[in-house]
């Protein structure tokens, strides 16, 4: 559930209250703010819920913040007023996800965008029935048995200790011991296939994320926009930089994926030129030692 930005007696109120209708009330603020509109209907859809009940929630709703909405007799539909003021702390990811492939658990038929939208076309997808037992296992603390496909060494079977999902931007693979080469490595999910879940296999405290330096270990990069970019005051407004620089805290693990996605100059002289090259790594020497760092734009070993 989302945060609340109210204060005082409104945050009081909605301490006391159920998470089912917390839900609900965030959907109500939600639609106000985003959408612009909101009617009765519209709660007792999303939440399978009678009129009665989402009367009820609506009713509560302006309780807790009277001066958020206004009703419009003719079309029968409440609006945000000229003093709305979010309740609720939407997070950007999930408020842009929703928007865009509407709300749902996936078990409906289609799920369409709440406002046009266009995207990306996906082209690598990895396949549920390889998905669901990674996650069984992630989620259990077992160990799993398929068989993989590598760029350097081909077909293999391999015993996994999956640790975690990492979604790159452009793939999603699975962070784990690997048993066959002893070492925590990344292993891609449309690489894999026949995966089974060891159940009486024993996961050994080596195996375990505790253990795994690169993902324990978290590096403080700070981002600033490109030296020789004809406009980095286009950069500040794009990353939120009024300080001029953007610190980030990520994995070591997957910081080169980061870096590469958003192509940062990691090169120590900013020597990457292109208008694609909108942030510098002001300190590439911050990645030193980053298993995935090769993958950077521009960056070099120290020693080179």
């Amino acid at each position: 559930m989302q945060g609340t930005t109210a204060a005082g007696p409104r945050l009081d109120i909605l301490a006391n209250l159920p998470r089912t209708q917390l839900e609900r009330l965030s959907h109500i603020d939600f639609r106000l703010y985003f959408l612009g509109e909101l009617r009765r209907a519209d709660v007792v859809e999303r939440f399978a819920t009678g009129p009665a009940a989402a009367t009820r929630d609506i009713a509560m709703y302006k309780e807790i913040a009277p001066g958020n909405l206004d009703y419009d007799q003719g079309t029968k539909v409440y609006r945000p007023s000229g003093a709305f003021e979010p309740l609720f702390d939407h997070a950007p990811q999930r408020v842009l996800t929703a928007l865009s492939q509407g709300f749902g658990d996936g078990f409906e038929a289609s799920l369409d965008p709440m406002v046009r939208c266009e995207a990306p076309v996906a082209l690598s997808i990895p396949s549920m029935s390889v998905v669901a037992p990674i996650t069984r296992a992630i989620h259990r603390g077992k160990v799993v048995r398929l068989k993989y496909y590598s760029i350097t060494s081909g077909h293999s079977e391999r015993e996994l200790v999956p640790l975690a999902l990492v979604d790159t931007g452009i793939r999603w693979h699975v962070r784990a011991f690997d048993r066959k080469s002893g070492e925590f490595r990344d292993f891609v999910f449309t690489r894999m296939s026949e995966p089974v879940v060891m159940e009486s296999s024993v996961v050994l405290p080596a195996e375990t994320s505790e253990h795994d330096v690169q993902w324990s270990r978290i590096l403080e990069l700070e981002l600033v926009p490109h030296p020789s970019h004809k406009r980095p005051d286009v950069a500040l407004l794009d990353y939120d930089m009024p300080e001029g620089v953007l610190r980030i805290k990520i994995r070591a693990a997957n910081a080169g994926y980061m870096l590469r996605r958003w192509n940062v100059d990691c090169s120590p002289d900013h020597s990457l030129k292109g208008p694609e090259y909108m942030l510098w790594l002001r300190d590439s020497l911050a990645m030193y030692g980053a298993s995935n760092a090769l993958l950077a734009p521009g960056y070099r070993l120290p020693s080179a």
